[in-house]
This record gives structure tokens, C-alpha cells and sequence, in this order.
């Protein structure tokens, strides 16, 4: 006889089922449809979450407090705010920022799928996180099976504590993702639920030859973008695919703000125009904005809402750019060694001569001394080749 008392989960997890099939556009594939039947999320969330507030930001909602808004959030196919701030407290709730969360269950479904593991493999993962995905790759590949990687202390005691009482053996270690763990290697697939600028070579030295990776994409003008390298000898190499959009490692971070690190009063810009529209490398604009970060790769944006403008800055502060409306067309104001609105605009021309690839057009490839991004096949270069 069923339990009554697990009726609300039961019905709450065949919900979610039917929305993470809807949105991957068929069916759960059966093997992580069990695994999410025999591991319910709700048991990985804290009892603290933070939800959208409708203005832009996060409010707290607590389990006690409200339980059956904390329990709808907890099945639905949407990503959960667990930690803001890094776990520092702030006084005023405006300030909460995002630094973990619970993905999506239709994206940890797909990445999960894409990751293409089965029985006997050795799996690691960068980011524990709560620790449903562990959860879920623990119950699909058995005991001994998987390893998980998280740098926030306070976090992986609470997902080690999830999985200790869900009965599932994952290895949780608190360090450096990056670095990956050579403890164990080597693994069979690796994967990562944070988002990078460079993937980090041990990760692919502690991969064996065959080995896949899977990891969600950053550039400094866009998170966007899922990347899946088939590790060689010496190399890794594959393609993106245009999905995801996880937060960033934390050893990857950059926290540059316009005023306060890259514009300063004695800054003399040189003036010009342009018929470029700023919007074009903007808003939902995702392809372009992907593809001219590929390009540029060390630029990132900023959007002024007060005085409608456009700020391009390069990622050591350096140069800058300005784009302000000015009808019939833009004015440009530019500072430093690199002239960076021209850059953005033989960028964007570059792609639309291209035929507006999207990210499943373009790879990258990986050995111990560089990394670089291509279109279509890897002779053809298509970002800056990075050391």
C-alpha cells in the first residue's frame, strides 16, 4: 500500500516529469526518469531557497515559513537560488546576488543525456551543488561510481549530508574544481555544473582517451552556450550546443564594474560615429552576442538604463567604449590601446558574412598549451587563441 504521506511528492514528481519532457520535446528517457522518481529534489534544497521577486531581484522563502510555495518551487522546471552573497549575510534583501543554485530539471536532464554514461563508468563532477545530480548519476551508475568537486565549504557539507541520507555513495570533496581530482582518475566523463571561460586542463589530463567532458560555456559578453570535448592523447575537441546558462567558476571570476575600475576622469575618448545599432549586440540578440564574444573574447558589456547607453570594456580594464543614441544613427566615444567599438563591428560583420552561425556551428579545441575557438572544422579559427 502506498504511503499517504508521499502521495503530494509522487504526484508533485510525475509533474515535473511532464514538464521537463515538454520542454526537452519528447519523452524523459527511461533510465533518468527513475533516477528522479527514487531521488526527489525537495530532498537536496535547503530549507532556506530565494525565488524571483518580480523587480530584477530575489526575495527568501523558507520552508517552514511558506512550505507549499518552497514545495511548487521545488517541482517546477526552474532554476532555485540556494546561496546568495557566497553565504554572507547582507542587511538589505536588494543586495542578495546569486552564488549557488539548483539547475533546472529539464537542463540537468539534457546535460545528463548528452553525457551518455552508463554502468561501470567512473564519473566526476565540477560543482556539487546541492547535490541532486550527483544524486541522480549515483542511482543510474551504482556505488564507487561518482565523485563531486565543490569549493564552498558550507555547501558540500550540506549535499554530502543530502546524499549521506538518501543512502547514496558520492565521494564529496571540498576544493578547486579546477583542478579537477586526480585521486580518482582516471575518469570516464567529467562534468561540470558551473560555467567557464577556459576549460581547465586537468580535467582533461585526468580524463582517459575516449573520455568526454561536458561543461557549460562563458564568455565575457555571454553565459550561453553547452560544450561537449572528446579527450585524445594530447588534445580535447567538440562542439556547442546553444544551451545553459550556469553561473561562473568561482576561480574564473571577475567583478569589474564600469565606474569604479575602467572609466576614470582624466580619460580624453576619441569621438565617432556608427550605424551599428548597440541592441544588435544585446538583449536577446543571443547568437550574435555569442558569436562576437567568441571573436573578441576577453570584451565584455554593460547596459546604462539612465543614459540609454552601451559600455564595452575589455576584461583588464584597459579599453573602453561608450555607444549612446543619437539619431540618424549612434555616437561612439572610445579610450585606451584597443578601439573597441571598431572591433565590435568587424565582429558582428564577420558573422552575418558567415551566414549568422549559431554556437552548434562552432568547437573549440584543447591541448596543454593553448586553446582556441573554430567554425564549422577546426582549421577554421574563429576566436582568439588563448595560453
Amino acid at each position: 500500500m502506498t504511503n499517504p504521506a508521499h502521495r503530494p511528492e509522487q504526484a508533485a514528481t510525475r509533474g515535473l516529469l511532464r514538464a521537463v519532457g515538454e520542454a526537452l520535446g519528447g519523452p524523459v528517457p527511461n533510465e533518468w526518469k527513475e533516477a528522479i522518481t527514487a531521488v526527489p529534489r525537495h530532498r537536496f534544497l535547503p530549507e532556506r531557497i530565494w525565488l524571483e521577486d518580480g523587480h530584477g531581484g530575489y526575495e527568501p522563502c523558507d520552508l517552514e515559513a511558506d512550505h507549499e510555495r518552497w514545495f511548487d518551487a521545488a517541482y517546477s522546471d526552474l532554476p532555485i537560488v540556494t546561496q546568495v552573497n557566497d553565504g554572507q549575510v547582507s542587511d538589505d534583501p536588494a543586495d542578495a546576488w546569486p552564488s549557488s543554485s539548483a539547475s533546472a530539471p529539464s537542463i540537468v536532464v539534457r546535460m545528463l543525456h548528452d553525457l551518455d554514461v552508463r554502468p561501470g563508468m567512473k564519473v566526476l563532477e565540477i560543482g556539487t551543488g546541492t547535490g541532486w545530480n550527483a544524486a541522480l548519476l549515483a542511482h543510474r551508475l551504482g556505488t564507487g561510481s561518482v565523485a563531486s568537486v565543490e569549493i564552498d565549504p558550507e555547501v558540500a557539507r550540506r549535499a554530502w549530508a543530502s546524499l549521506n541520507a538518501a543512502g547514496l555513495d558520492v565521494d564529496v570533496l571540498c576544493g578547486d574544481g579546477s583542478l579537477g581530482w586526480g585521486h580518482r582518475q582516471p575518469y570516464d566523463r567529467i562534468i561540470s555544473t558551473c560555467s567557464v571561460r577556459r576549460v581547465p586542463w586537468p580535467w582533461i589530463d585526468q580524463t582517459r582517451p575516449g573520455g568526454v567532458i561536458l561543461t557549460p560555456w562563458d564568455n565575457p559578453m555571454i553565459c550561453w552556450g553547452l560544450l561537449r570535448l572528446t579527450v585524445d592523447q594530447d588534445r580535447a575537441q567538440g562542439r556547442f550546443s546553444p544551451h545553459s546558462a550556469f553561473m561562473l567558476m568561482r576561480s574564473q571570476r571577475q567583478d569589474l564594474r564600469i565606474f569604479r575600475d575602467v572609466v576614470r576622469d582624466d580619460h580624453v575618448p576619441d569621438e565617432s560615429r556608427t550605424a551599428l545599432p548597440p541592441s544588435k549586440i544585446t538583449g536577446d540578440h543571443w547568437e550574435a552576442r555569442f558569436a562576437v564574444g567568441l571573436r573578441l573574447g576577453d570584451v565584455w558589456t554593460a547596459w546604462e538604463d539612465d543614459e540609454e547607453r552601451l559600455w564595452v570594456a575589455t576584461t583588464d580594464a584597459r579599453s573602453w567604449a561608450a555607444v549612446d543614441r543619437d539619431d540618424p544613427g549612434f555616437t561612439v566615444w572610445q579610450h585606451g590601446p584597443r578601439r573597441l567599438w571598431d572591433e565590435v563591428e568587424t565582429a558582428h560583420r564577420w558573422w552575418e558574412e558567415h551566414g549568422r552561425p549559431g554556437p552548434a556551428r562552432f568547437g573549440l579545441t584543447v591541448t596543454g598549451r593553448r586553446q582556441w575557438t573554430w567554425l564549422d572544422h577546426p582549421a577554421q579559427v574563429a576566436g582568439a587563441v588563448r595560453r
